[in-house]
Parts: structure tokens; C-alpha cells; sequence
């Protein structure tokens, strides 16, 4: 499992030392850590009315540092613990799926697969190609996780930004439609005033995430093309 700077990860408090708090991150072998001022807004008068060992939280990665990462638990939105632990849940679904074929063979084959990818995102696209699934467990038994995932509704994760997007030109509006216009993976809502909502659905939280990314790019360069005024809210 890749982890990049901004990513949302699940971790659980393995030791508080001094003002440190120290986490075990889901689904790597990577340490973390939050210093203080990162658990929370203003005075914190007890770390352990935040954290205390064996608490499962949500942060956010700010930087590598070494042989760690350095996380925040402040930073962290309502709707980002929202969806990491609904991400969870849905890993953990998909682990008793190869439990419910591979029985003891699962610990191994879910310690290889997580060392390029999450379960879900690895089993998710072996719904379209196969062949790296068959070469871990054989294809009897790829067959019969298929079979189960297919069955299975997929959940889709949906992420929201707010953006203020104005032009004082005479052509300003009819540019901005242009600038907005013939993006099919994100959706755009005009609110009042400028502002507009860009939505994008999909099975994967870091793809879905990326697309948003990816279209306010694209505005960026266009402000700057054209003139633009743009803020993301």
C-alpha cells in the first residue's frame, strides 16, 4: 500500500510518550506519529480525553519524516472520517470473502496482495482481468470469489467541493460554461453568486478523489489563461 501526502488513513494509538502520540497505520508496517498540536484545535488540557491505546482514528498524512510518517488528527473533515470508515468496513467485507474460499490460506494471500494494494481495490479489479488473482490462489478459486463478488452491490464513495468561479469579462459567463462544460466524470452544480458544487462518484476513494483534483487543475490554468476569478471553498 502506496501512502502519499493528504491521504486519509485508519490508524489505531499504540503508545502516547510525552506529547507524542504513536499509531499503528491500517494495512502497512509503516509507523506514525502526531505531535500535539496536531491532535486538536486550541488547549488541550488531557491528550487522553483525544487518544488513548488501542483507539481506532482517522488522519490525515502531512509528511514523511525517515522511517515514519507524520499524521494529523485535526485536520481531518467530518465527511473524510465519514467515508475512511466506511472504506473500512467495506475491506473488511471483502477479506471475508477470501476468508469464506481460502480459509487458512487467507493471512497469506491478503499479506501479499496488500503489498501493492488494498483488498478491495486489488479483488475490485480482478473483476475485469483475472489473471493476477488466479496466479495467487489458482483458478477454482477465483472463480468461486467472483461468483461472491458479483453478487455483491457495490458501494460508491462520493466526494463534494465548493468553488467560486467569476469573470468580470463581457464574454465571462459564456467562457466559464466553456471552462465548466465536457468533463463527464465530474458533476456541476451552479449554486448563487459564482459558486458551484463539483461532485464525483466511483467504487475507488482515491480515484474519486483524484477526478476532483484533476478538474480544478484544469480551472486553475484556465484562470490564469483567461483571467479568471477562482477559489476553492
Amino acid at each position: 500500500m502506496e501512502i502519499e501526502s493528504g491521504d486519509i488513513l485508519i490508524c489505531t494509538v499504540d503508545k502516547i510518550v510525552g506529547t507524542t502520540v504513536f499509531v499503528e497505520i491500517e494495512g502497512t508496517n509503516i509507523p506514525g506519529t502526531i505531535i500535539l498540536s496536531e491532535i486538536a484545535a486550541g488547549r488541550i488540557r488531557n491528550l487522553r480525553d483525544y487518544v488513548v491505546p488501542k483507539k481506532t482514528i482517522i488522519c490525515k498524512v502531512l509528511r514523511f519524516m525517515g522511517d515514519h510518517v507524520e499524521l494529523s488528527l485535526r485536520r481531518v473533515k467530518e465527511k473524510e472520517q465519514k467515508e475512511a470508515f466506511e472504506r473500512s468496513k467495506l475491506e473488511k467485507s471483502y477479506v471475508s470473502i477470501l476468508k469464506s474460499v481460502l480459509k487458512e490460506k487467507t493471512p497469506e494471500i491478503i499479506k501479499r496482495i496488500k503489498e501493492k494494494n488494498s483488498i478491495h481495490e486489488f479483488l475490485n479489479s480482478s473483476k475485469d482481468n483475472q489473471k493476477e488473482l488466479e496466479n495467487l490462489i489458482g483458478k477454482e478459486e477465483t472463480k468461486k470469489v467472483i461468483e461472491i463478488l458479483n453478487k455483491q452491490k457495490e458501494k460508491n464513495f462520493s466526494i463534494k467541493k465548493e468553488i467560486k468561479f467569476t469573470s468580470t469579462s463581457p464574454e465571462g459567463i459564456s467562457l466559464i460554461k466553456k471552462t465548466l462544460s465536457g468533463e463527464k466524470e465530474v458533476e456541476v452544480k451552479y449554486i448563487a453568486a459564482g459558486r458551484y458544487t463539483l461532485t464525483s462518484k466511483g467504487e475507488n476513494l482515491k480515484k474519486t478523489d483524484q477526478k476532483i483534483k484533476e478538474f480544478v487543475e484544469k480551472i486553475e490554468k484556465a484562470q490564469k489563461k483567461e483571467g479568471f476569478e477562482f477559489s476553492s471553498l
